[in-house]
Formats: structure tokens, sequence, C-alpha cells
């Protein structure tokens, strides 16, 4: 008897991986507080946001690590000043219709055959 190995969509796990990261950054308030000021003020020092955030500066660095970790803002370095700013693309990225086209059911019709592999096809995802 022939034991059955389940198999993984490698190229979706990466994907999986990348969202759950960011998602678990995002699911914070605090760091949605940060968010929320590099949107309304653009690139900040840290220096200075521990002012707006009222916040010290290593639990502030705590929480600007996991965003930057997750590609959910950038980091600039001027001397001795590190300036932080929205992954404005990153961002959209999340907002998108991305994650529902992993979500959304296919029809049986977009089932394509291709060199013997099923690939699944939806003309109005992304």
């Amino acid at each position: 008897m022939m034991k059955e190995i389940p198999v993984h969509d490698l190229s979706k796990q990466s994907l999986f991986e990348k969202y759950e990261k960011q998602f678990k950054a995002l699911a914070d308030q605090k760091r949605l507080q940060i968010m929320n000021i590099l949107t309304e003020k653009g690139s900040v020092c840290v220096c200075d946001m521990t002012e707006y955030i009222e916040m010290p500066q290593s639990k502030l660095s705590y929480h600007l690590k996991i965003l930057l970790d997750a590609n959910i803002i950038h980091k600039k370095t001027e001397g001795t000043w590190s300036y932080y700013s929205l992954n404005q693309q990153e961002v959209n990225h999340l907002l998108s219709e991305e994650l529902c086209c992993l979500f959304r059911p296919v029809p049986k019709a977009s089932k394509q055959v291709l060199h013997g592999q099923v690939s699944e096809t939806d003309e109005n995802c992304c």
C-alpha cells in the first residue's frame, strides 16, 4: 500500500508567510498609531516621533523594528539620525485585491490543463 504524501503549493507558502508577518505587525494599536503619524507627517526622525507617540525611544524602536521587518516602513539613516517613512507601495498592496484573490473561489470553467498540470485562472483577479 502506497502512502499518500500531501502536496503543498510552495509558491503560495512564502506569500502566506509574508502576509502573516505583515498582519501580525498591523495587529497592534501602537504600531497603527506609528503608521498614522508617518502618513500625516511623512519622513520622521525617531527622536521626534517619541514626542508624537508619548513612548520611550526603546519601546518605539521595538515597534519600528517590527514594522521594518514586515516591510511596512522604510528607514533612512543620515549621520546618527534614523528617519522612518511609510512604505506606501506595500501598504497599498495590503489594501488591494491581491489578498482576496488568494481566497476567491475559482469557477470550475476557468481551470485549464497545461502540460498535464491543472492551472486555475480568473480573469477578474490580479
